[in-house]
């Protein structure tokens, strides 16, 4: 697996970003058994950078938390049977790894959701990460449906990962 973390602001997460994106990009593989070795970039902004991003590529003119772009088209979410048909398409040349995509969080919204929800900026971030990953497997919630499968694996990625929203983990860290 290769990921990599960017940053373009200045506010800093009290924590590790690449080793907390780390490790709930894979518990998200392994819960959802991807066979392939992958890659996805991580860009953390501002409420401005992202306000400019959601506008241009999504149309909605207002800050938003997080934002997936997705490099693969599943036929259904994490059904990877059809990437090797794409093969020039889904994976790197050069390192053979299935290009998922890239997830764009905003740091100011990490912050104020954590104040908002109770829990710690740690666990808004790991929850950011891992609701943006189900996204670039092909994931969505538009229906109520999609979205009671999304909130399930979010809360089994988070919950084998010990980022509880209670218990004696979120006592200690403040986790939601």
């Amino acid at each position: 697996m290769t990921f990599y973390v960017e940053s373009e602001t200045d506010r800093a997460l009290p924590f590790d970003a690449e080793e907390v994106a780390g490790k709930v990009i894979a518990e998200t593989l392994e819960c959802e058994k991807c066979p392939y070795e992958v890659s996805l970039n991580i860009l953390l902004t501002d409420n401005d950078g992202i306000h400019e991003l959601n506008r241009q590529h999504r149309g909605i003119d207002r800050p938003t938390d997080v934002l997936s772009f997705p490099n693969v088209d599943y036929d259904e979410p994490a059904d990877f049977s059809a990437v090797e048909e794409n093969i020039e398409d889904y994976f790197d040349p050069e390192s053979g790894e299935l290009c998922l995509g890239d997830i764009v969080i905003s740091v100011d919204k990490v912050y104020g959701q954590a104040g908002e929800y109770g829990h710690s900026v740690r666990r808004e971030y790991a929850f950011l990460v891992a609701h943006s990953m189900l996204h670039l497997l092909g994931y969505d919630h538009m229906e109520p449906a999609e979205a009671e499968v999304m909130e399930r694996k979010q809360d089994e990625i988070l919950d084998r990962l010990g980022i509880t929203r209670s218990g004696q983990e979120a006592a200690c860290q403040g986790e939601r």
